[in-house]
């Protein structure tokens, strides 16, 4: 077990996002995972039915404990619903995550469709989350909101990717599942320049959690010492198997098969 990463995320009962696909994930990469939960949600693989708050107080003791006694060395964000939370993880990052790596997911709509951000939020993730970014991990609607501008092909990938660095991330990997067509298309982007990734698009619905599981993928590798690429590179891989061997449970958008890596 190499890699401590701490994870700043929301619950998801149904197991397929969130906290739950984060641990699985860093553990499946031979990682250490560590919580700091900031809300339960009560959801299936239709849509998030509840969510229930967890007071910043708390979020930040759960935060501080932990660095303190265990380290850690990859911070990974998911589900930041509210400003004050936001701002309260801001503040531990700045306070208990000095030396880490810091992957950011700016988890605003789930698979189904339910916000989990909310709408007067995003100017306080541009100024205050993004900066502390590592790598960024938006999908394309995500991208889209926080550039303010349509993301439709490959160029304007590159052009929101741009306008993202601009915010203060190290670097975007931006993510390609919601353009159109056979291959799928992921773009990394860095004061170096841009890299593109392709691979083939699996017809499945259960595809809950990809964006969860990938930013945890790529904080874990960071945690072990990989440099950028390769573990940008290994989570694209293992979230395509884990998508590619989904056990097709539920009834709506399924969980991945994030053990695919633990053998018998």
């Amino acid at each position: 077990m190499k890699g401590r990463v701490l994870i700043a995320a929301g619950s998801d009962s149904g197991g397929g996002a969130g906290i739950q696909a984060d641990i699985k994930t860093v553990t499946a990469l031979g990682g250490y995972a560590a919580t700091a939960i900031t809300a339960l949600t009560a959801q299936d693989t239709h849509t998030v039915h509840a969510i229930h708050e967890i007071p910043v107080d708390f979020i930040a003791e759960q935060f501080r404990l932990t660095v303190a006694d265990i380290g850690v060395d990859a911070i990974k964000t998911g589900m930041l619903h509210k400003r004050a939370v936001i701002e309260t993880v801001v503040r531990c990052i700045d306070d208990h995550g000095k030396g880490a790596l810091v992957v950011v997911d700016p988890v605003m709509v789930a698979k189904g469709g339910a916000r989990l951000l909310d709408a007067d939020t995003t100017d306080v993730v541009i100024a205050e989350l993004l900066p502390r970014a590592d790598v960024l991990t938006p999908n394309l609607p995500e991208a889209a909101v926080l550039a303010d501008m349509p993301i439709e092909d490959l160029d304007a990938m590159k052009r929101a990717a741009e306008r993202l660095l601009g915010f203060g991330p190290k670097a975007v990997l931006l993510k390609g599942g919601h353009l159109k067509g056979a291959r799928l298309t992921d773009l990394l982007a860095t004061a170096d320049g841009f890299e593109v990734f392709e691979g083939r698009r699996i017809d499945t619905p259960h595809t809950h959690g990809t964006g969860c599981t990938t930013a945890s993928a790529i904080a874990t590798g960071l945690a072990q010492g990989m440099p950028l690429r390769a573990a940008v590179e290994r989570a694209r891989a293992y979230v395509l198997e884990a998508i590619r061997t989904a056990p097709g449970y539920g009834s709506g958008h399924g969980p991945l098969n994030h053990a695919h890596t633990v053998r018998d």
